[in-house]
């Protein structure tokens, strides 16, 4: 009688290697891809004990109020995966907490306090599907805990709080996977591997085409509904008047909470820019921006709509981040261009796609589900496809732009080594935030 993690196992294999079939991949990229995920499945332990459960805590779930609910779809994912279980939620808003609950069943653990969850010994790693000014809060709580922790992008609210974020990650040696999920789609993989082979020749310019952020307001103050924990949901971010406007999915459009469009969306495709230019490692030394403003007004969204940001690597490559365009990444080489989104991968000459990569050629990073490739590593303990210190490079860029545009389009010299701006106070001031009592790093 086989058993059910192997019959599970298999269904999911299946279902990955259709969904590569299905990804509009040029034939010989299908095949390689494919084989790639047989031969990783045959390195991944097919029989676990009762013992080897990996148990989940979900913090921050989202919910009926409003707004993404993308913790809660990233945990009902872990919980998905053979050899894993959701056993708590915590959320601030007691709707949503009650709602999530229920999702993973009655003996679910509720927290109000992402704290207190912290402190069951029973729950191996977290899912963080908060807003992004208490990404890095929670993210080094947990990994002081001993957890293993998957992050919801952008990963931080400051270039600041990033740098306490990889330390922290790289000093508990905890397993970390930032909610990056494009470097688990085969046709961004195939469109870096390309570009990283010489495919298009020298690059001379990338292009992350982001949707156009909404603007909006003012907002009149009103009283927080009963469910919801205001004043801890602000945690280390100054005290601001709630409104509806302010909280649940429309914090994005807020400074205080996160970066707009520029970290919602250009942290999925800037990341993309960095792993197809090689440059995980390291990242620009100059960055400008262009921008048409948000509304001016007390109470109004004022992260930027439209924009376009030139950022310059060492090399000469230049990252252009513009709101124009069809969604996604195009690398612009000195013999060709490749485009890449979530629907489709093309090219300015369908050979540049259809020609097989030599033998020799240089490939990247396997991973054909995100979740996957966590719980994978969290067995494994190796480093996932998307480690803090990735997460955190391809977000660096994002807040540089959003810097240049706060300072009305000034050039910034930046230093990916010392992880520094040079020779400006001003900017280099706003590299961090004063903290809320007591939500200090």
């Amino acid at each position: 009688m086989r058993d059910a993690y192997t019959v599970t196992r298999r269904t999911f294999l299946n279902r990955t290697l259709t969904s590569i079939a299905a990804a509009g991949l040029p034939a010989w990229y299908s095949r390689k891809a494919i084989a790639d995920e047989r031969e990783a499945d045959d390195g991944r332990p097919h029989r676990l004990g009762a013992n080897d459960t990996i148990q989940f805590g979900l913090i921050g779930s989202g919910g009926r109020h409003g707004g993404f609910q993308q913790g809660l779809n990233d945990a009902r994912n872990a919980n998905s995966k053979s050899g894993c279980k959701v056993i708590a939620v915590c959320d601030l808003d007691s709707d949503h907490l009650n709602d999530a609950a229920a999702v993973f069943g009655s003996d679910t653990l509720k927290y109000h306090d992402f704290r207190k969850l912290l402190e069951n010994r029973a729950i191996d790693a977290v899912v963080i599907g908060t807003p992004d000014h208490w990404h890095v809060q929670v993210a080094i709580a947990a990994l002081r805990a001993g957890k293993d922790v998957y992050c919801e992008k952008p990963l931080t609210l400051t270039i600041d709080e990033g740098k306490h974020l990889v330390r922290t990650a790289k000093e508990t040696g905890r397993v970390f996977q930032v909610g990056s999920q494009q470097r688990s789609d085969p046709r961004f993989r195939l469109a870096c591997e390309l570009v990283r082979n010489g495919r298009i020749g020298p690059i001379k310019q990338v292009t992350a085409h982001l949707p156009t952020g909404p603007t909006g307001g003012p907002y009149p103050a009103e009283a927080p509904p009963p469910s919801l924990d205001y004043n801890f949901w602000l945690g280390p971010t100054p005290t601001i008047d709630y409104c509806d406007h302010r909280v649940y999915g429309d914090f994005r459009w807020w400074l205080q909470f996160s970066g707009g469009m520029m970290t919602d969306w250009g942290a999925h495709h800037n990341d993309i820019a960095q792993w197809g230019l090689g440059t995980d490692h390291t990242g620009p030394v100059k960055v400008q921006g262009y921008a048409q403003g948000p509304l001016v007004g007390v109470n109004c969204y004022d992260t930027f709509p439209q924009f376009d940001i030139y950022s310059t690597y060492a090399t000469g490559t230049t990252l252009l981040t513009t709101n124009k365009g069809e969604n996604g990444v195009t690398f612009d080489g000195s013999t060709g261009s490749i485009f890449v989104s979530r629907s489709r991968i093309g090219a300015s000459d369908d050979s540049l796609l259809t020609t097989p990569l030599p033998s020799d050629a240089i490939h990247l990073y396997v991973s054909n589900d995100h979740m996957q490739n966590f719980v994978d590593c969290i067995r494994s303990r190796k480093e996932t496809i998307c480690p803090a210190r990735i997460g955190f490079r391809s977000v660096t860029i994002c807040h540089l732009a959003n810097l240049s545009l706060r300072l009305g389009g000034r050039i910034l010299h930046w230093n990916p080594e010392r992880e520094t701006i040079l020779d400006d106070r001003e900017a280099s001031s706003l590299l961090s935030r004063p903290r809320r009592h007591p939500w200090t790093l």
